[in-house]
């Protein structure tokens, strides 16, 4: 085994140099990483101090005592908030974002024309009357490309007497290629023919793949929907001018009202007879308008979480999500919108989903292998995967929740050196050490969860290991395997228990606060990973976590 090692310097906020030890292990056949962490202890950017980074962990686990005063706003903005109307006229172009496909030389414009209708009796627009087009170049003036993609209308129906159904605008998709790297385009999309195109917008592609080539930062996000701590939080991830957004699941909340616009913070609670789980559809119409300003910029990558189930006649679901959103499933290899990867620069991204089929035998499963597989180090040195219910969190909240896709996958990611895992779902941030089967194991990712983007449903707060807070096994039936896996530890210090008593070790860092994450990688043996806390960033931008990592390369 041959070790070396030198210095390499990252800079802090654009003002301040820290100085990191990088390392460089070769052993082994596998590529994996190390990762270097500042959300142990609080640093403001006025003060330099070192960044911690997973050569100096295991940590010891920290829990930042719940402050109520960061609860925020957490009701959703009314449907009369300017930020939310309606500003087009007839079939011009609104709701416009940007996503990507597999590599740099490819992204999808989607775009929706015409208003939706919502009531008893409504009429589906005719999505071949209007055009999906997209004229795009590197100047301005004149957009000396053109692309044509296709439309969609759906449905979300409810075979109930008193339920109010509804119909979608026309959702466009078109798939520009051919792009340059890191190149700047601009855009205008919409239907020329019947003198509705869209203003010029403009993105950016990301760098080529490559083991020294990455995108400056990656924004993650989950957990959203549209509150005003939602807006606050698109307000700060909007100030750090993200390359690329993550949103880790649970977009909307439409599924937190029911069809007559009537909202909750509980459904189950304030609507325990409806005959089925309702959705409110014009809260992704919402909520379309108001991310419009970013994503239409900066390109956004969706998983789904579970208020994207939204059930409905046909035992249809993920309707919305599916429609909505263009997805890179078919360049990937994927036959599902809930599976699919891409690169961002060296950077291959893996997007799972919780709420489909994913034991061995199942067509996930068999993807996930072969795209594994596929993966060449050499150009993506990193590995990162995300979905929305995460592995370990020691909140109650969902507690154990996700413990049979656990099973059935970790193996499996854990082989191919998996670094960063990124979830959702518990509505708090958490840190884990580096961890496998439960174990700290330095060879394992580092697990983050960010479901804390500020919906109305409020924060996580209680942690299992407090007393009287450990969940019952029988509240983790896995519908998917049609049984139970969360079982009792059977070693280490909670054998024999269901939680732990304490705040688990692979547990480093908790809070519950809303925000979300800025993940930087520097080359292909460093990241660094910053929390920003919502209202610490209101004034001077506080940052007031960073988590930086490093990776083993490993050889004979």
């Amino acid at each position: 085994m041959l070790l070396s090692t030198h210095s390499y310097t990252l800079p802090l906020n654009g003002k301040y140099k820290l100085l990191l030890p990088m390392m460089f292990w070769r052993s082994f056949l596998l590529l994996l990483s190390i990762i270097a962490i500042n959300d142990v202890v609080a640093v403001v950017v006025t003060n330099a101090k070192r960044i911690p980074s997973t050569l100096d962990g295991p940590f010891d686990p920290v829990t930042v005592p719940y402050d109520v005063s960061l609860r925020g706003n957490a009701v959703d903005l009314p449907d009369t908030d300017p930020r939310v109307r309606r500003r087009v006229k007839g079939f011009e172009p609104e709701q416009i974002s940007v996503s990507l496909s597999v590599s740099y030389d490819s992204v999808w414009i989607s775009w929706v024309t015409g208003e939706f209708q919502i009531g008893n009796t409504i009429k589906p627009l005719n999505p071949n009357t209007v055009a999906s087009l997209v004229r795009y170049g590197r100047s301005r003036f004149p957009l000396t490309h053109e692309a044509i993609g296709y439309s969609l209308v759906y449905n979300q129906l409810y075979p109930f007497e008193g339920l109010q159904n509804y119909t979608s605008g026309i959702i466009h998709h078109v798939r520009l290629t051919g792009l340059k790297p890191s190149t700047l385009y601009y855009y205008r999309c919409g239907d020329p023919s019947i003198s509705a195109l869209s203003d010029i917008y403009h993105f950016r592609t990301l760098p080529v793949s490559g083991p020294r080539s990455y995108p400056k930062r990656i924004a993650v996000v989950g957990d959203l929907g549209l509150t005003y701590n939602t807006t606050d939080t698109i307000s700060h991830l909007t100030r750090n001018n993200p390359d690329l957004v993550i949103l880790v699941g649970d977009v909307t909340y439409a599924n937190l009202y029911l069809t007559n616009g009537t909202g909750s913070d509980c459904y189950d609670c304030s609507f325990p007879d409806t005959p089925i789980h309702e959705t409110y559809q014009p809260r992704w119409d919402y909520w379309g308008r108001f991310m419009q300003s970013l994503i239409s910029k900066t390109p956004i990558m969706v998983v789904e979480g579970n208020h994207e189930i939204e059930e409905q006649a046909g035992n249809q679901r993920f309707v919305a999500y599916s429609s909505r959103f263009a997805f890179p499933s078919k360049e990937s290899e994927s036959s599902s919108t809930f599976y699919y990867s891409f690169n961002a620069g060296g950077i291959h991204f893996i997007m799972l989903g919780a709420y489909i089929s994913y034991n061995k035998s199942a067509e996930q499963y068999k993807w996930l292998e072969r795209d594994l597989a596929k993966v060449d180090r050499s150009m993506t040195p990193w590995l990162v995967a995300a979905w929305h219910p995460p592995w370990y969190s020691s909140y109650k909240a969902h507690y154990k929740e996700a413990e049979c896709m656990r099973v059935e996958m970790e193996e499996l990611l854990y082989t191919y050196g998996v670094d960063i895992v990124l979830n959702g779902h518990v509505h708090a941030y958490e840190r884990s050490n580096r961890v496998y089967n439960f174990t700290l194991d330095p060879c394992g990712p580092v697990h983050i969860t960010v479901g804390d983007g500020g919906n109305r449903e409020k924060m996580a707060i209680e942690h299992a290991d407090e007393t009287g807070n450990c969940p019952e096994a029988s509240s983790t039936y896995d519908v998917y395997m049609g049984g139970f896996c969360a079982k009792n530890f059977t070693s280490g210090p909670a054998a024999g228990k269901f939680c732990w008593d304490w705040q688990p070790d692979y547990s480093a860092f908790r809070e519950s606060s809303f925000g979300h994450g800025i993940l930087e990688v520097k080359n292909e043996t460093w990241a660094l990973w910053t929390w920003y806390r919502n209202q610490e960033s209101n004034s001077k931008c506080r940052s007031r976590y960073f988590w930086a990592d490093r990776k083993w390369e490993k050889s004979n």
